[in-house]
């Protein structure tokens, strides 16, 4: 018996099904592709792979209207493919890695990044530049077990291209990254990692649509309000 009603379960939509996947935990890797790591002045060359967190409440789906979020006046988009586990484990080798993957979806990390760089200069953590509400994009999830995702991810703000890269330029592919996070924390089934985003992130403001595509998955879309 709670105090309180529990909260709703998160979860994340799935590509050509009524089912939902259930969302656990949010992780993601920052400067996961070398020329983003440079523009956001990092060493690319020198850097093992980092992670900060979102809430899990914080996911979106594809289609969504939401509003404009509080305390930024420079929010921006990374598009980002997002990897779903179905299954957990710990100490898990890279070879083994790719055995936890349920499927793969496009996402989108919001991210206010003028309280990023303010956390950045201070030395604090970038919680609320990274975990407000609504900041978590995710499009229909695709299965694929045990295999790596690979193509083209683009993000479009309108008719613009904003990014355009190759999932093939991720200095930790994804079963790098899942052994890697497998050592600091008990990964477990409905955990979602977001990988990453390629150069060229930038800002979106109200009334503007952005869009995540990566070849072979479902868009993450978000309108602005």
């Amino acid at each position: 018996m709670f105090a309180i009603a529990p909260p709703v379960q998160p979860s994340v939509a799935i590509a050509g099904s009524d089912e939902r996947f259930p969302v656990r935990r949010i992780f993601c890797v920052g400067r996961n592709y070398a020329e983003h790591s440079r523009e956001m002045g990092g060493n690319p060359d020198r850097e093992p792979p980092f992670f900060f967190t979102k809430p899990a409440d914080t996911v979106v789906d594809s289609g969504a209207r939401i509003p404009y979020p509080p305390a930024t006046s420079d929010l921006h988009h990374e598009a980002e493919l997002v990897v779903a586990l179905g299954k957990g484990g710990s100490f898990v080798s890279e070879a083994e890695a790719l055995a936890l993957v349920w499927g793969y979806a496009a996402g989108n990390d919001l991210t206010r990044r003028d309280l990023q760089a303010e956390a950045k200069a201070a030395r604090r953590p970038w919680d609320m530049a990274k975990g407000f509400d609504n900041s978590a994009v995710v499009g229909p999830l695709t299965r694929a077990e045990g295999r790596e995702w690979a193509g083209r991810i683009r993000c479009l703000v309108g008719d613009e291209v904003r990014q355009d890269g190759q999932l093939a330029d991720m200095i930790w592919p994804v079963a790098g990254v899942i052994a890697y996070l497998s050592r600091l924390v008990m990964l477990q089934p409905g955990d979602l990692i977001f990988t990453g985003t390629p150069a060229g992130v930038g800002p979106i403001v109200r009334g503007e649509t952005c869009v995540v595509e990566i070849d072979g998955l479902e868009p993450a879309a978000v309108t602005l309000v």
